[in-house]
């Protein structure tokens, strides 16, 4: 067993948890980041998600902090500076570089992660920061209302390290500390009686959490065969059904998250070279090849992360560890199925039969072997108790009546825009909310009792519903990053965080601190927050 101390320990190198290392090393402050997989950046880099941000993030510059915008602008750079890219797409300031529709910055999850890195690296150096990789965190030591020191274990040996710091930091992607440490937390979905929210259930159901997902990454050589060997539980998904979905599970139908009504959606309308496109291969494209010189690229490279690789059948959090691992596998099971199909018996859109054998798996691009991301796609965690507890009625438009705008937070820390966009559980179809452009209110990272945990990740204090609308990629590095700037002042001053949400002087303070040093954005601009949120996945620019 080793032993080591620090100022700040963030559990969890998610997208949040980097963000929170990053603001408190800027603030001075020594820190430990520890991670379960061996890359750092949860959804931009292990989960392989394209980010999902806001439509006046590019050209209007506003929507998140001035190191998200450091983040993106150096994923371009890294391309100019590396990739033998066209002259007139490298001029572009606002290139995408892979032509995606579903983001404005569809990048390769393996540039997120040298980015990150590159934003770490004077940390590393200089011995401020140290990052452990494969790890998870296994139990937790609490006095009290704070967590003394947290024993993570490596996940390739017998290996555990006890890591003792003044403030600690959930940044797991499922929100384990709140477990281990006891932290009173949620779980899945609140009742209306608990919320009051239109668009809650009846009834409160733990067991009601947003689907997971195991992103894959395909090119296609339609000249040439790529079959992978036919999954142990392909039969069972080929055939599965639920009275919810319009189609078999493995189809091109699948539902409008809006409507509910079926849309036919299949992987090629037409040319893959064709800049725009309704189809799922423009859908989540990372690389564009005509962006290159002939022959650089042999084919576009797409992420899977379709409404076909939804997994719904089973819970990773509120469930034993033996059903836990169950529905681990059973989304890798769902996801490699899915390919399948799509290689042998899905309809062609050219009238040649059946299957495109050509897609191929391409595990490069995540750093497997296996072809799929190394880390589910997680929508939903554990949520803390908080001090305040954001609700439909803060942001919804419907919810909100004749108010304009969302609920304005004198605390905020942050903002975000993103429609509340829940996927499916086991027990019902999307539930998609319009919404308005929101802030992130500091009563919502704060305990209800523990003193010295702060949330950041998705395990801030919102519902099952609200969660829809703070679990993007820019919020999520909001959220972080105001955590570990909390954790770094509460140090500097003395504090406590409550003390400094509820004192104006101090919290006027730390607000100034965070925009005028760390340049957080705490308010929208006028005409954003006055602009409901709609859907945004056509973007294609």
């Amino acid at each position: 067993m080793t032993e080591k101390t620090t100022d700040i320990l963030v559990v969890g190198a998610s997208t949040g948890g980097v963000a929170a290392a990053l603001a408190a090393l800027r603030l001075g402050r020594r820190v430990i980041l520890t991670e379960e997989t061996d890359w750092i950046g949860g959804q931009l880099t292990a989960q392989g998600v394209p980010p999902d941000e806001s439509p006046w993030i590019d050209r209007q510059e506003t929507g998140c902090t001035a190191s998200y915008r450091q983040f993106r602008n150096r994923v371009r750079d890294y391309y100019r500076r590396n990739y033998p890219m066209k002259q007139e797409i490298k001029d572009n300031p606002y290139f995408n570089p892979g032509m995606g529709n579903v983001s404005p910055l569809c990048h390769e999850p393996r540039i997120g992660l040298a980015v990150l890195h590159e934003m770490l690296m004077p940390y590393i150096a200089s011995q401020r920061l140290d990052i452990i990789l494969n790890t998870v965190p296994i139990s937790a030591e609490t006095d009290g209302d704070k967590i003394m020191s947290v024993t993570v274990k490596s996940t390739q040996s017998d290996e555990t390290t006890v890591i003792t710091a003044p403030y600690i930091l959930d940044a797991t992607e499922l929100g384990d500390l709140l477990e281990l440490a006891d932290v009173e937390h949620v779980i899945g979905a609140e009742s209306q009686d608990q919320t009051g929210e239109p668009n809650a259930l009846l009834d409160a159901d733990p067991l009601d959490q947003q689907s997971h997902s195991w992103t894959f990454v395909l090119d296609y050589l339609p000249d040439e065969n790529h079959v992978i060997d036919k999954p142990d539980t392909y039969d069972f998904w080929r055939d599965y059904e639920i009275d919810f979905w319009p189609a078999k599970l493995l189809s091109w139908t699948t539902s409008d998250p809006e409507t509910l009504e079926p849309v036919t959606r299949p992987i090629f309308t037409g040319d893959t070279d064709d800049v725009h496109g309704d189809d799922l291969w423009h859908f989540r494209r990372i690389i564009y090849r005509k962006y290159y010189p002939d022959g650089f690229h042999k084919s576009d490279v797409v992420v899977v992360n379709w409404p076909q690789i939804d997994y719904w059948l089973g819970q990773l959090v509120g469930v034993s560890k033996e059903e836990k691992a169950k529905h681990w596998q059973g989304a890798r099971d769902l996801s490699l199925s899915m390919l399948y199909w799509m290689q042998t018996e899905a309809p062609r859109h050219d009238d040649k039969g059946t299957g495109y054998p050509g897609l191929r798996l391409r595990g490069d691009i995540y750093g497997t072997t296996d072809g799929l991301a190394k880390y589910p796609y997680i929508r939903e965690s554990r949520r803390i108790q908080a001090e305040f507890t954001v609700l439909e009625q803060h942001v919804g438009v419907e919810a909100r009546g004749d108010l304009k705008g969302a609920e304005v937070f004198d605390d905020s820390v942050g903002i975000g825009s993103y429609r509340i966009d829940l996927h499916p559980s086991y027990r019902h179809n999307y539930l998609d909310i319009t919404n308005w452009p929101h802030q992130i209110p500091l009563g919502a990272l704060i305990p209800v009792r523990v003193e010295n945990l702060l949330p950041a990740c998705k395990n801030l204090g919102v519902t099952h519903i609200t969660n829809g609308c703070y679990r993007l990629h820019p919020i999520e590095w909001n959220i972080g990053e105001a955590a570990g700037a909390l954790a770094a002042y509460c140090l500097e001053k003395g504090l406590q965080p409550r003390q400094v949400r509820n004192d104006v002087t101090r919290l006027g303070d730390f607000q100034k601190m965070l925009t005028n040093t760390l340049g957080f954005e705490l308010a929208w601009p006028e005409e954003q927050r006055l602009t409901p949120r709609v859907k945004f996945d056509k973007l294609g620019i």
